[in-house]
């Protein structure tokens, strides 16, 4: 069985693209995400062929964000395909609608706390208020919780951290901003390597181009997945 901890990014331009990939890797990934860049390229269709012909679990990465109604309508409608995790941004008034949508299905609401791709002088530029990112990513990751998150999204630097918060029990962290040692970091700025993001207590690490862009997607795949710590040993 494949380690669900390690979940693929197919951020390739459309569908055909990312079943070819995910053909390439084969039975080391069993859990694959599908974002915004594929929505047009068929990724909900990608999404239901993963999941209903080749047993893979899929996160659908929308980071839904727009008044409550909407967001609950759209998250309503998403809930039909099956999905495993979807993410909405972290403000409260957003996850309190997507756990409404979501009524009785499995599918887990992750709630993105602040992207990896941005540092404090991103923050600035956007007007988001002052204050240390680890701070304001607890401040999020809190509010999310208690308005109903299954789960947050936020840098491997930021997991410890959060799963600390009395908030945090028996919710799930997933992160991307993983890079193996060595490999580029490309538009991530808060990076990990696969082991420490886990053994900060994260339960997912998202991977993408380090591993779609190798010669060898599996064998990258499998590289990523050797690094981790057995399962069951961090907490």
């Amino acid at each position: 069985m494949s380690d669900d901890r390690l979940i693929v990014a197919l951020d390739v331009p459309d569908a055909h693209s990312g079943l070819m990939l995910a053909n390439r890797i084969g039975d080391a990934v069993g859990f694959y995400k599908i974002g915004l860049g594929m929505l047009t390229g068929g990724g909900l269709a990608l999404a239901q062929e993963l999941k209903d012909q080749h047993g893979k679990r899929i996160f659908l990465d929308m980071k839904l964000f727009d008044i409550g109604a909407t967001v609950e309508a759209a998250v309503r409608g998403l809930a039909r395909f099956d999905l495993d995790f979807l993410t909405v941004h972290g403000d409260p008034h957003v996850v309190r609608a997507a756990a409404e949508g979501k009524g009785g299905s499995d599918m887990k609401i992750l709630a993105v706390t602040i992207l990896t791709s941005l540092d404090r002088a991103d923050l600035d530029a956007s007007l988001i208020k002052p204050g240390d990112i680890r701070d304001l990513v607890a401040e999020r990751a809190t509010r999310a919780f208690e308005a109903g998150a299954d789960g947050v999204i936020a840098s491997p630097q930021e997991a410890a951290m959060i799963r600390a918060l009395p908030q945090a029990a028996g919710k799930l962290i997933v992160t991307p901003g993983v890079r193996p040692a060595g490999a580029a970091l490309g538009d991530q700025k808060r990076v990990a390597t696969p082991a420490q993001a886990i053994m900060d207590g994260a339960d997912h690490i998202v991977v993408g181009r380090p591993i779609w862009k190798a010669p060898d997607p599996k064998a990258a795949a499998s590289q990523v997945l050797a690094e981790l710590p057995r399962a069951g040993t961090v907490g």
